[in-house]
Formats: structure tokens, sequence, C-alpha cells
């Protein structure tokens, strides 16, 4: 892959510390959070992977979020473009932000295409960020 661009997503702040939570899906089941989730996403036709590093959001992608075609491609293409504006913002504004949670810079380019598995991820990370940090990035309220 010789145009692989890495976009990570470090949150381990004071709320992921905890080895173990308990995240409730939508049918009130409880789901146990596995200490260091770790979800890579490649898209090996445009070379571009993903790697999301956050306790929990393996569990709740897998038990909470919408299913994988639910949205369109561009749909979440222009949500997380706007999510990633506001993110970088936050990372160059510790004063105001908190740099525990807004640690690294996150290199999305809209006139890409990554594909959808790589825009499924990450628009369903920042859904669960908000949710889980009680954050909001844009005008829109994060919802399942």
């Amino acid at each position: 892959m010789k145009n692989l661009i890495v976009i990570l997503i470090i949150c381990i702040g004071i709320f992921s510390c905890k080895t173990t939570d308990k995240i409730s899906n939508t049918d009130n089941e409880v789901v146990k959070e596995v200490a260091n989730d770790t979800v890579r996403i490649g898209n090996e036709e445009s070379n571009y992977q993903i790697i999301i590093i956050e306790p929990g959001f393996n569990a709740w992608l897998d038990s909470t979020a919408r299913p994988e075609g639910y949205y369109s491609q561009q749909f979440m293409e222009n949500r997380n473009h706007l999510y990633v504006v506001s993110w970088n913002q936050r990372v160059l504004d510790p004063y105001k932000y908190d740099p525990n949670l807004y640690q690294m810079r996150i290199d999305y380019n809209p006139n890409i295409d990554y594909g959808y598995e790589v825009n499924y991820k990450l628009y369903n990370y920042f859904i669960y960020f908000q949710l889980q940090y009680k954050q909001r990035l844009t005008g829109f309220t994060p919802r399942i």
C-alpha cells in the first residue's frame, strides 16, 4: 500500500481509563466493554486505513450502531467532513477543550474516496464518541 494514510484516534482520557465498563444497547441489554479495544479498517482498493483505539467502541459498534448499508456513503462522507473539521479545531484549542479527549488531529480529505467501510466506521466512531463523552461536535444531535 504505497498511499497508506493512517487515521489514528486515541481517546485515552480520564473516562476511558477503566478496564471494564458497561454499555446498554437500545434493547437494554448490557454489553461488557473489552479493555484496549482496537478496530482496524482498511480499504485495499483506495489504500487507506483507519485505526480506532477506544475501549468499548467495538462492542458498541456490534450491538448498538445502525447496520452497514443503513446510511449512504455520501451522507457519511458529508457528516465525517463536518465532524473532522470540528474535531481538528478542538485539538488546536486545548485550553477550551479537554486535551485528553482531543489528542490527535485527524487527516481526512473530503475529496478522496475512502470507501464505504472506512466512512462507516469513522462516522460511527464520532457518534459513539459524542454519546460516550457527552460532546457535541456539530449542530446535529448525535443519535443512533
